[in-house]
């Protein structure tokens, strides 16, 4: 190009020269000096179709009279070569200008792409901790191949690929995946199922994408333009038809959510339009809107799908508490029914209970009764005094054991002692007045605290079970020595041992006679609380066990 140029502009003022771009590279003289040339004029080219430059012309390379300028630009054929809008004029304005073109053509795109980024991992995050969310995926997807397409826009030269046709060929493709991801987000998050048209622009775009990647270069521009204005006119349908689908009349009504996304859509058809016709019309990078309209509908989409979020964990958060109030009325019923469980497991213990102490008040203290009556009646002649006094005793014995035998029965069984030592109080109580009288040596070593309590039901039965065993040392052991231990080994086992030096028996004898009523009554005993029952025995040695589970 040439003109007659003043060596200055107006009031002195240096001349600048400004472009928009040149695709893909160039270089720029003024009359023979050359005042700037891309980085690289051969393959790989390189990319400077989208960024705006402007220099000022030294006065040393101007002429008086006509000066001429001359652009050389160099590009791939299949993808038009050419030269963006060229400005020559004052320093002032033609800077003024490119500032405006670095921040239409280059700094909003920056943005958007990191925004773009930012927002697509939030809601990858979100997709992959809500899976069913699907929406929120294909939104995340649908955000990196919109910033893959536009880092293809502000990349300056064509790597990581060897040629500028290679980088074309992604943006194209990166176009199509970003228009199928629009496509999919707008019908999951509008819940339209539309399975064959999913699997139609599935196709299409597979198709699509390989005529781009593979397509002979002859044919690369034909394929670009086909594959480019197809999926522009595939976005603008579907903008459209997601219209028709949020706005049209329902017996449930319609949803916020849906008529908002609506309307960023509708933002995305006319920016899109007015876009279009700016590309196609000519080259003006920095007269289109989608730059500056790109981060605003980005930030709206943010806060609709975040707005269907919260509704989400709103209504996620209700059910929690409609969950937790159900739960605590059946936790509030199955207490209930425990109880009265418990109460009749107890009162039916306690009916057991009734009936073996009637057996043993029978067996034992009736006898010795009889036994003491049958005396007194079959003496023929008037006792010694002596005798009538050892009478006396035994009867106030038998008295006070049957008095505590009752009392334990009645009330005791019906508390957990809070220690051992007052568990084992009232058993020892009674069995030492009549190991006392016997001459029989007796030592008891038990635990100081509960490491986990027994239950009621288990107390009851471990009573009955250490008085039977001491029932037995009494009647029939003869010994000298009676030893009985309390311990916990661990948290849940109570273990009791009953050890005396009588005269001893055959266990397997006694079992397979089956005439121990007392080893039977004690072994049914220990499997009723969650325990058992040991019995060791041999001349000068017998050892009666007793081992229960606690719960924790």
């Amino acid at each position: 190009m040439g003109a007659g140029l003043p060596r200055r502009a107006g009031q002195g003022e240096p001349l600048a020269l400004g472009m928009d771009g040149m695709s893909m590279a160039g270089e720029v003289s003024i009359n023979d000096d050359l005042l700037w040339r891309d980085a690289s004029l051969a393959e790989p080219l390189s990319r400077s179709w989208n960024m705006p430059r402007w220099w000022l012309l030294p006065e040393s390379a101007l002429h008086d009279g006509t000066n001429t300028v001359w652009v050389r630009v160099v590009g791939v054929e299949p993808l038009s070569p050419g030269l963006g809008s060229v400005r020559l004029g004052g320093a002032a304005e033609i800077a003024q200008e490119h500032a405006q073109s670095e921040w239409r053509q280059r700094t909003v795109f920056v943005f958007s792409v990191g925004l773009s980024c930012a927002v697509g991992c939030l809601f990858a995050v979100v997709w992959c901790l809500r899976r069913s969310e699907r929406a929120f995926g294909w939104y995340a997807l649908m955000s990196m191949a919109w910033a893959v397409y536009l880092l293809t826009v502000l990349a300056v030269s064509p790597w990581p690929f060897g040629d500028t046709l290679a980088m074309s060929r992604l943006n194209i493709a990166a176009f199509v995946l970003y228009t199928v991801c629009f496509c999919l987000f707008t019908w999951r998050f509008g819940a339209q199922a539309l399975l064959r048209l999913e699997r139609v622009l599935w196709a299409v775009a597979v198709a699509s994408c390989a005529a781009v990647l593979l397509a002979p270069r002859p044919w690369v521009g034909a394929v670009f333009v086909v594959v480019l204005v197809g999926f522009v006119l595939v976005f603008f349908a579907n903008c459209l038809q997601f219209q028709w689908h949020a706005w049209r009349p329902r017996p449930e009504g319609r949803q916020t959510p849906h008529m908002l996304l609506a309307l960023c859509w509708m933002v995305f058809v006319v920016v899109g339009a007015h876009d279009l016709v700016v590309i196609l019309a000519q080259w003006h990078a920095r007269e289109t809107w989608s730059a500056i309209a790109g981060p605003v509908t980005t930030v709206c989409m943010g806060l609709v799908l975040g707005g269907r979020l919260v509704t989400g964990m709103q209504r996620i958060e209700r059910f929690n508490l409609e969950l937790e109030a159900h739960v605590a009325t059946a936790r509030a019923d199955l207490a209930q029914a425990l109880e009265r469980e418990h109460v009749q497991a107890l009162g039916n213990a306690k009916l057991q209970e009734r009936m073996q102490i009637a057996h043993d008040l029978h067996d034992g203290l009736g006898g010795s009764l009889v036994r003491s009556m049958a005396l007194v009646e079959q003496t023929q002649q008037h006792m010694p005094q002596t005798r009538v006094l050892s009478l006396l005793k035994v009867l106030k014995v038998l008295r006070d054991d049957l008095r505590q035998v009752i009392d334990y029965g009645s009330s005791s069984a019906a508390v957990v002692p809070e220690t051992p030592v007052r568990w084992a109080a009232p058993l020892r109580h009674r069995a030492t007045q009549i190991l006392d009288a016997m001459g029989v040596e007796s030592a008891w070593h038990i635990a100081p605290q509960w490491q986990t309590p027994p239950s009621t039901l288990q107390c009851l039965g471990l009573t009955r079970v250490v008085e039977e065993a001491l029932s037995n040392v009494i009647k029939h052991s003869g010994a000298r020595r009676l030893r009985v231990e309390l311990s916990q080994p661990s948290a849940d086992v109570l273990c009791v041992r009953i050890e005396d030096d009588g005269v001893g028996f055959d266990v397997q004898a006694v079992q397979g006679a089956g005439l121990s009523v007392g080893m039977r009554s004690m072994a049914a005993r220990a499997e009723r609380i969650d325990g058992s029952l040991s019995v060791e025995s041999r001349p000068g040695a017998t050892v009666v066990s007793v081992t229960l589970g606690l719960a924790r």
